[in-house]
């Protein structure tokens, strides 16, 4: 456990990054794979992950993100985006990844599927919108840990146009 704490203790949001030193690919694949192991409440996932490799796309996202040169500096920039609305579709999706996992037939998630779909239409398109931020959260934190852990410098960030990252990322049209 003392690792954990090390690792984090290392751990701080780097806002200069050595643009000599590259991520390679393996460390890459472990930090994709934590994030999509990542959990969220009911297991929903509600979250997209993008990695932004093209330089040019770059910097018109740092052009949105008032100026930070960490997205372009950095050697990889992975973009966390959430689902604005949650459906019946991603209920039925998340409940066949069980079945595919887990070897449950479906019949036996029916009290499952309802309780979903009631909790996700008890809430209004703004409350599921802060419900998808809050689960975003939680996948940004287990990524940061991995990164602390392999030594790998991070830095979360806020400040950015939501709207130019969506049409620039093609998100708008999910």
């Amino acid at each position: 456990m003392n690792e954990i704490i090390d690792a984090l203790n290392w751990r701080y949001a780097t806002k200069k990054f050595d643009t000599t030193k590259k991520l390679n690919q393996d460390d890459m694949d472990i930090l994709l794979e934590a994030l999509r192991l990542s959990p969220s409440s009911f297991g929903l996932q509600p979250w997209k992950f993008i990695q932004v490799k093209n330089p040019e796309t770059r910097m018109q996202l740092q052009e949105n993100s008032r100026g930070q040169p960490q997205v372009t500096e950095a050697s990889d920039l992975l973009v966390i985006a959430v689902k604005t609305n949650v459906q019946e579709s991603d209920v039925d999706e998340y409940l066949q990844s069980i079945v595919d996992t887990q070897g449950v037939s479906i019949d036996n998630l029916d009290g499952l599927k309802n309780m979903l779909i009631g909790t996700i239409g008890a809430r209004t398109p703004e409350q599921l919108k802060g419900w998808n931020q809050k689960q975003a959260y939680i996948a940004m934190g287990v990524l940061l840990t991995v990164c602390a852990s392999m030594k790998i410098d991070a830095c979360p960030m806020e400040g950015f146009d939501p709207v130019k990252y969506d049409e620039m990322l093609g998100l708008d049209k999910l």
